[in-house]
């Protein structure tokens, strides 16, 4: 008990910035640890590995989930035992972002084979639901406040189901390993984080309404005001979720817990029509990856709800067919063809990309060579695309593809987070895994948040013209996501690289900046990830300028580009790169609380 405490008080109750760099190095000292990445956002730097008799990394976005992680990789667990272990500690610790209640995609490279599984676990929408869920009695959508905080948002959560599926092929451990250090730290208590309690001074008055009183009396002190920073929580009702996933990986779809949560999205205001039948029936889904040749390499992401194959493929099929500068990130032309793919690669996202269960989806006409190279014809190198339109793949055109759909701009709300891992044998995986917006629902139970998750279907299930959209909420649907946790692979078939992050449909931007400034401008992850964030979803380009070159937005202008210069950007981007020599180097977003640590 003594240690504890000891560790407790240095990792939580120093909160001077100034002493941040020293506590987090005492820290790791006190866990043995070979290299840790410092806590300040503005001093991150890249992690390197050396081949260790433990080998491996793991970046993920709290240092309590990282450990949790490290701990599966030294006992001799597998990438996989380690990501159960991960995102179990990060519902508990960063709840606003993920949980148990939530959905992911992962992607397991199996080092023995050099092939790569994608597992879907996203969330379902209960039979009951119809195309109109999110509109009003006049037939109007709902306001986003009226739409997250609905049961109506809540999907059945397909995360834990998910893993368990992956466990049962690629773990090494008992399940139940991967719980212990969930089950301590929810026992025992853990120091409410800076971003959590920022994060509940925004929007925790959302989770104070009157159907939330589970969340408000967890969340909120006897007085009403916000957990601050280094308040010690703990969550005995989520250590017996945990408990009792451990011994049932179905507990969450089954059973007591099961009721819960359907009571909990049953709630008025707008109640859900989640029953105990769609969790019983919910069943996450092994998949193929969408891979593609890119140079040397072959890019992987995850297919179908997930928007991630098509997008991060798309994106560099399109900078395939155009050279950039030896410059890098220092030219701003360089930017220009990154963001004009970007805007391209969008607009074809947003008008065919749904579940690929229920609609067809036009992957091989969109990620087609030829398609590409006519679209990145498109990209002018002295002048801004003026509008950039979905184009018309071959394959639309194909008797097979039913309908023609309409342009959809859902917008999903950047919570989520990124875990990305590589044991000491040379299995990755990358996962991205949300509860959607920041603390989902809202809604609480059994310790852990609902999602709202549904808010990811389009409101309005036409466009302006009376086409269907793709993304149109249906019974047993799963909306369309921009996860895209993403592998790189070389020639030969070996892991170079695992990359994701959390931010809503930024994802795709953010995701693809770490692929162009690693495999195409020669970054370390670390300074990949520093980049600024350059989002182009539309006819407006937001560029991170607290960290961007100060000449970089009026060249863009003067390229003809609509730019939103804005303060900050909510990635969450957790990448680890393979070098030559086998080493393995990580790096962590200095935007959030995260770090890339070895074992």
């Amino acid at each position: 008990m003594t240690v504890f405490l000891a560790f407790k008080h240095v990792m939580f109750v120093v909160n001077d910035p100034r002493e941040q760099d020293m506590k987090h190095l005492i820290v790791c000292l006190f866990l043995g640890l070979v290299a840790c990445s410092g806590p300040q956002e503005n001093q991150k730097h890249d992690v390197k590995a050396d081949l260790l008799p433990v080998g491996g990394m793991v970046a993920a976005a709290n240092p309590l989930a990282v450990e949790a992680g490290l701990d599966m990789l030294r006992q001799g667990g597998s990438a996989l035992d380690a990501a159960v272990a991960v995102q179990t500690v990060l519902g508990l610790v960063e709840p606003q972002s993920s949980g148990l209640g939530g959905g992911a995609f992962l992607l397991y490279y199996d080092a023995s084979t050099g092939k790569i599984t994608a597992f879907d676990g996203r969330e379902e929408a209960p039979s009951g639901v119809s195309a109109e869920m999110f509109l009003d009695t006049d037939g109007q959508p709902l306001s986003y406040l009226e739409a997250v905080n609905s049961g109506r948002a809540v999907g059945v959560p397909g995360a834990v189901a998910m893993l368990a599926l992956a466990h049962s092929e690629f773990g090494l451990l008992p399940w139940e390993a991967a719980f212990i250090s969930g089950i301590n730290i929810a026992d025992n208590g853990f120091a409410v984080s800076a971003r959590m309690a920022g994060l509940l001074q925004a929007y925790g008055h959302r989770a104070q309404l009157d159907q939330n009183v589970a969340s408000r009396d967890y969340f909120f002190l006897p007085d009403g005001t916000p957990l601050p920073e280094g308040h010690w929580l703990k969550n005995p009702d989520y250590a017996a979720t945990l408990r009792a996933i451990s011994t049932n990986p179905r507990a969450l779809l089954e059973g007591k817990i099961a009721s819960d949560i359907i009571a909990a999205a049953h709630l008025a205001p707008r109640p859900g029509t989640l029953s105990l039948e769609d969790m019983k029936n919910y069943q996450p889904r092994k998949r193929e990856a969408i891979c593609r040749p890119f140079k040397d390499k072959q890019i992987c992401s995850a297919p179908p709800p997930s928007s991630g194959g098509m997008a991060m493929n798309g994106i560099m099929g399109l900078l395939d067919n155009i050279s950039f500068s030896d410059k890098g990130a220092a030219d701003p032309q360089n930017w220009h063809y990154f963001i004009e793919a970007q805007r391209l690669t969008y607009a074809d996202r947003d008008r065919y990309v749904a579940d690929g269960d229920f609609v067809n989806v036009p992957i091989e006409g969109l990620l087609a060579p030829d398609y590409l190279q006519r679209r990145a014809a498109l990209i002018l190198p002295d002048q801004a695309i003026v509008h950039a339109e979905a184009g018309p793949p071959e394959e639309v055109f194909n008797p097979e593809y039913l309908r023609e759909v309409g342009k959809d701009n859902t917008d999903e709300v950047p919570g989520t987070s990124h875990i990305s891992i590589v044991d000491g044998a040379g299995n990755v995986v990358s996962m991205t895994t949300t509860v959607e917006s920041a603390f989902g629902s809202k809604r609480f139970t059994n310790g852990f948040l609902l999602n709202n998750q549904l808010t990811d279907f389009a409101k309005y299930p036409y466009d302006e013209d009376g086409k269907p959209l793709a993304n149109a909420p249906a019974p047993k649907k799963r909306p369309r996501s921009s996860m895209s946790p993403t592998l790189v692979l070389d020639k030969d078939g070996g892991f170079v690289m695992a990359t994701g992050s959390a931010g809503g449909n930024s994802i795709i931007a953010y995701t693809a900046k770490t692929l162009v400034g690693v495999l195409e401008w020669g970054l370390s992850p670390q300074d990949a990830i520093n980049l600024p964030n350059v989002v182009a979803r539309g006819d407006v380009t937001r560029v991170e300028n607290t960290v961007a070159d100060p000449n970089l937005v009026p060249a863009l202008i003067t390229l003809g580009h609509q730019v939103q210069a804005t303060r900050g950007e909510n990635s969450g981007l957790h990448v680890i790169l393979k070098q030559a020599d086998g080493t393995l180097i990580g790096g962590a977003d200095p935007r959030r609380e995260g770090v890339a640590l070895v074992p």
